[in-house]
């Protein structure tokens, strides 16, 4: 061989291992248990991640309110600067309590970081029979503004406003984000949902955007439908239905409503995607009723996780994790109580590394 052609070779060689190492290098990423039994589903993903050998190093931020200087409550300066600088995070329920002062920290950490797409795949799961059957369902919701815009004022004693805000901005991106991840995940049709039929300027102008997306993307099945409308034939028969993008309000109410067709929130995965980052979270509460009694059911914050990993395009640790799940959900046994089952977290968690590290050998 000569010189030059070893060289090249040599090059070539390392260019294909550089790629190798970047894949598999490991990246840090933000923690951030929550309340109630948050803590205790946050170390379990961390047991089965380690079973898994996922290359993560996680940083753990507590985000205990704090006063800003405007009286109310936000999230601590620490998480935002680990997640602007990680650029990625895992997150577990979060309490915000209700009244005066106290913003909703989920929403604020969506805000803070753009975080402009809530993606919601609700499927069913072999072995855990529900009332609905081949479910396979993906909710997209604008992240960022509509209702939950936090624009309220008291126009006179008793009487409150609050006001809905839909910008072309930020519908056109989460509609072309939701067409971008329908041809990505193999989908084959889109539905917008509105009710441009009573709000005509600012469901109108969301849908404006979609219908604009779907000319662009041709490729793509594209209908669109009142909110109402979805929810009677998604619990008629939700499999006619495949990606759902739609506003904040709805995406939140909807969202939930597919989680019930497969299970519950206990089930469900959530990711928040922005243009500079992601945070993947549970989605249910923090049920403080039995925080540290080793009860909680982990699954929702593992799934989260297990998209983070394809987020990451660590697909191959994803579907190890996911796989050893859902075989463990299969086997009443190892499920925990919310599913029917005697199985503590802890048990549930065992079960889970046990079938990964067996997978190993």
């Amino acid at each position: 061989m000569s010189g030059k052609i070893f060289q090249s070779a040599v090059r070539e060689c390392s260019s294909v291992l550089s790629k190798c190492y970047s894949s598999t290098a490991t990246r840090t990423v933000t923690l951030i248990p929550g309340d109630g039994i948050g803590p205790e589903i946050s170390a379990s993903v961390q047991k089965i991640f380690a079973a898994a050998q996922v290359p993560i190093e996680w940083e753990i931020v507590d985000v205990t309110p704090v006063k800003g200087p405007d009286g109310q409550m936000g999230i601590p300066q620490a998480l935002i600067d680990s997640v602007h600088k990680n650029k990625i995070g895992l997150k577990g329920p979060l309490m915000t309590p209700i009244g005066k002062g106290h913003r909703s920290l989920n929403l604020t950490i969506r805000k803070e970081f753009e975080l402009y797409a809530n993606v919601r795949p609700c499927r069913s799961l072999e072995g855990y029979p529900t009332m609905y059957k081949n479910v396979d369902v993906v909710t997209i919701r604008e992240n960022t503004e509509g209702e939950y815009s936090g624009i309220e004022h008291i126009i006179v004693p008793g009487v409150v406003q609050s006001i809905k805000l839909i910008t072309r901005k930020a519908s056109k991106r989460v509609a072309e984000f939701a067409f971008k991840y329908a041809r990505e995940n193999g989908r084959s049709m889109v539905t917008a949902v509105h009710k441009a039929n009573i709000m005509r300027m600012s469901d109108g102008l969301f849908l404006q955007m979609c219908r604009e997306a779907a000319e662009k993307n041709p490729d793509i099945k594209f209908e669109e439908k009142y909110l109402d409308t979805v929810c009677l034939k998604m619990v008629q028969d939700p499999t006619q239905f495949d990606v759902l993008v739609m506003p904040n309000l709805y995406g939140d109410i909807l969202s939930d409503l597919c989680a019930g067709l497969v299970g519950g929130l206990g089930l469900t995965a959530s990711g928040n995607i922005g243009e500079g980052g992601a945070v993947f979270e549970s989605v249910h509460g923090t049920a403080p009723d039995i925080a540290g009694l080793d009860l909680a059911n982990p699954t929702a914050l593992l799934l989260s996780g297990v998209m983070m990993l394809r987020y990451m395009e660590l697909y191959d640790h994803a579907a190890k994790i996911e796989k050893a799940c859902f075989d463990t959900i299969k086997e009443p046994e190892c499920r925990t109580g919310d599913l029917g089952g005697p199985a503590k977290c802890s048990e549930f968690t065992n079960a889970i590394c046990k079938k990964i590290e067996a997978a190993g050998h």
